[in-house]
């Protein structure tokens, strides 16, 4: 019977990936607690019990992980490791309704996308300037340091997009046309 993150989502992961952390795990395990051969005193890494539950939400949650149709601000962001955020977002007034997003790159990369959307969504414009990488990686609890670049890159893309909404707001003829600065 699993327990803590891992029972909690079970349900709601597509076998595939199961399977496909379950091969890793196993290598792991296979090739023993052993690096550059230093015995590690560490016990190996389980992704499913040593993230937190936010991260594994934020890592598996599909509903944001499409474009939106007419966006009133869309962002662009590549990082040096090759992956690429859009967002998407939609105002009504100075609230942003509906954020979403698309992701070429990893799964650390869309838990900070996916993050990122969870801090803004129903927040007054304002508020999504305040959003920065350190609240990010604070919200998701255990991103890996090796990847903190990923919440940066998905901040990226939300000042990219909040940068279009508000081009789109002083010259509204551009959005009717699809062109921004």
């Amino acid at each position: 019977m699993q327990t803590g993150a891992a029972a909690f989502l079970a349900p709601s992961i597509c076998k595939k990936a199961k399977d496909l952390l379950r091969d890793v795990q196993q290598l792991g395990r296979q090739q023993g607690p052993i690096r550059g051969d230093v015995e590690m005193s560490k016990a190996p890494f389980d992704f499913w019990q040593d993230h937190s539950v936010t991260y594994l939400e934020m890592a598996f949650k599909p509903d944001r992980m499409e474009p939106l149709a007419a966006p009133d601000g869309v962002g662009h962001h590549t990082g040096e490791c090759g992956d690429t955020v859009a967002m998407f977002l939609k105002l009504h007034g100075d609230t942003i309704t509906q954020v979403a997003f698309q992701v070429q790159g990893c799964m650390n990369t869309i838990a900070s996308a996916n993050a990122v959307a969870e801090l803004i969504e129903g927040k007054p414009l304002d508020a999504a300037w305040e959003v920065t990488p350190e609240k990010v990686i604070a919200f998701l609890e255990t991103l890996p340091k090796g990847h903190h670049h990923c919440a940066e890159l998905a901040v990226g893309a939300l000042y990219r997009a909040l940068a279009d909404l508000r081009s789109k707001q002083q010259h509204p003829w551009r959005k009717m046309y699809g062109k921004s600065r």
